[in-house]
C-alpha cells in the first residue's frame, strides 16, 4: 500500500503543478487554450506534467512497480484499484489532453515508455505463478496498449478500448474471484 501511495503521490503533485501553471491563462477551461497555444512553451510544460501524472496514475515503466504489488490485498480491495481511479485516471486524462501528444515530442516519448511498459509486462506474465499478479500484468499491458494507442493520436480507439476493457477486466475478476474461492 505504501508503494502505491508514494509513487501516486508524484502524480498528484504534477497534476497540482498543472493546474496552477494553468492558472496564468486566467481560468482552468485548458480545451480553449490548447489550440491556440499548442506549440507554446507553456504548453509544453503543461503537457508534461499532465504526462507525468498520467504515468504514474496509468503505472507505466518508470512508475510501474506500484501494480503488481498492489495486487497483494485481498481480492476486493485490488479490484478497486484496477477499476477505478488508479488505472483508469491517466489513459482519461490523456484522452483528454490528446492534442498536446499529437503536437509535441511528447507522443513519441510516450509511445516509447508504453511499448517498453508493454513488453515487460508481457515478458513477466509469462514467469507469475500467481493469479492475481498474472491479473495485475495483464491490466499493466493493456494499459501500454492504451497508451501507446494514445501516443499515435487514435483517442476515439483509446477510449473504446479503455471501456470495453473495463468490462472484460470485471469479468475477469469474478472469474479469478471463483477459483480462488474454489
Amino acid at each position: 500500500g505504501m508503494l502505491t501511495a508514494l509513487s501516486n503521490r508524484i502524480g498528484d503533485v504534477a497534476f497540482l503543478l498543472a493546474i496552477a501553471w494553468m492558472l496564468n491563462y486566467g481560468s482552468w477551461n485548458y480545451i480553449f487554450y490548447l489550440e491556440i497555444m499548442q506549440n507554446e512553451f507553456e504548453m509544453l510544460v503543461i503537457g508534461s506534467l499532465m504526462m507525468l501524472a498520467a504515468m504514474t496514475k496509468s503505472a507505466q515503466i518508470p512508475f510501474s512497480s506500484w501494480l503488481p504489488a498492489a495486487m497483494a490485498a485481498p481480492t476486493p480491495v485490488s479490484a478497486l484499484v484496477h477499476s477505478s481511479t488508479l488505472v483508469t485516471a491517466g489513459v482519461y486524462l490523456l484522452i483528454r489532453f490528446n492534442i498536446i501528444l499529437s503536437t509535441s515530442w511528447l507522443g513519441q516519448l510516450l509511445l516509447l515508455l508504453s511499448g517498453l511498459t508493454m513488453f515487460m509486462a508481457g515478458l513477466g506474465a509469462n514467469f507469475e505463478f500467481d493469479l492475481k499478479k498474472i491479473i495485475a500484468l495483464s491490466t499493466l499491458s493493456q494499459l501500454g496498449l492504451m497508451m501507446s494507442i494514445l501516443s499515435m493520436g487514435f483517442f476515439k480507439l483509446a477510449m473504446f478500448h479503455l471501456l470495453t476493457h473495463a468490462l472484460f477486466k470485471a469479468l475477469l475478476f469474478m472469474c479469478a474471484g471463483a477459483i480462488i474461492h474454489n
